[in-house]
């Protein structure tokens, strides 16, 4: 009897996070990931790696859970006691160069007593410089895997991200996106085919991201460019404390604060009404994440 989908999808991602961090550390190729284990007092634990300070991340994170417990209130129907388990591999790259993006990717498998089950994620990018070849390369690769499985799901999960990492206060998107999806379940015929999109999109990450590093690692860029980026910080600051249910639904379940903050760049900036100069490269940028558009 084969085991169940809870424990294969928690080795998959245990093991997704082993291929992920070892090839960034070659990537990076100046520094390792530090790993610290933890346990969630409801139950459960995970680990959490961070590489600093490499040649060409300044924080990097990949982060694996397997937490269980009594589902929070935000999960429970008519504040009926439930219980859940969650597990997921949560991972946030910020380089120290203004011409190589952040990026952000989560892939995760949610039960709950009740009965329902289900898988979630997403892959998306945030340049400081938007570099069209970057965002077409990227989202060519994503649908590419999406096509694969199911031809609605690159459309329907693009449109979904673009939604999802909309800084409503700023009225305009995290990054150039890519895609999102939550509570993917199907019916009870379904669940081994999402399982097989679930690992296949896991996998696309790296070559999705990795020859936009290699393309811009050693370009050079000016003071001006960083603090640009330090000012985009300031907005994905925003955006994971405001608005992401990953992080909410961490700290609400009593996850490890430093894993859920992990997410966060070293530094940002805020300045009063800062706006880009009419015409530059940084003005660009903002009109397309204020009128997010089709890259494939």
């Amino acid at each position: 009897m084969p085991d169940s989908l809870q424990i294969r999808a928690t080795e998959f991602l245990r093991t997704l996070q082993d291929e992920i961090t070892s090839s960034l550390e070659a990537l990076d190729g100046g520094s390792t990931f530090r790993e610290d284990t933890w346990e969630r007092p409801g139950g459960g634990g995970g680990r959490t790696r961070i590489l600093a300070d490499g040649n060409i991340f300044d924080k990097a994170g990949v982060n694996f859970s397997a937490v269980h417990g009594e589902s929070p209130k935000m999960l429970q129907k008519n504040n009926e006691p439930s219980e859940f388990f969650a597990t997921g591999v949560s991972l946030v790259l910020h380089p120290k160069s203004p011409k190589i993006p952040t990026v952000h990717a989560n892939f995760r498998y949610f039960e709950q007593s009740t009965g329902e089950a289900w898988f979630g994620g997403g892959i998306d990018l945030t340049p400081y410089y938007l570099v069209e070849e970057d965002a077409i390369h990227f989202h060519r690769t994503i649908k590419n895997t999406c096509d694969k499985h199911d031809p609605t799901y690159y459309p329907r999960f693009k449109k979904w991200c673009d939604e999802y990492f909309f800084i409503r206060h700023r009225s305009e998107t995290r990054g150039v996106g890519g895609i999102f999806f939550d509570r993917l379940s199907g019916n009870e015929s379904e669940p081994e085919k999402i399982f097989a999109f679930h690992q296949d999109i896991g996998r696309t990450f790296l070559p999705a991201y990795t020859p936009i590093v290699e393309r811009h690692k050693n370009e050079s860029f000016t003071e001006a460019e960083s603090r640009w980026q330090l000012l985009r910080h300031g907005r994905y600051v925003e955006f994971n404390l405001v608005y992401d249910k990953g992080t909410l639904f961490g700290l609400e379940t009593s996850g490890r604060t430093e894993s859920i903050l992990m997410s966060l760049p070293t530094i940002a900036r805020w300045e009063y009404d800062m706006q880009p100069e009419a015409g530059s490269e940084e003005e660009k940028l903002v009109r397309v994440l204020q009128h997010p558009r089709e890259w494939v």
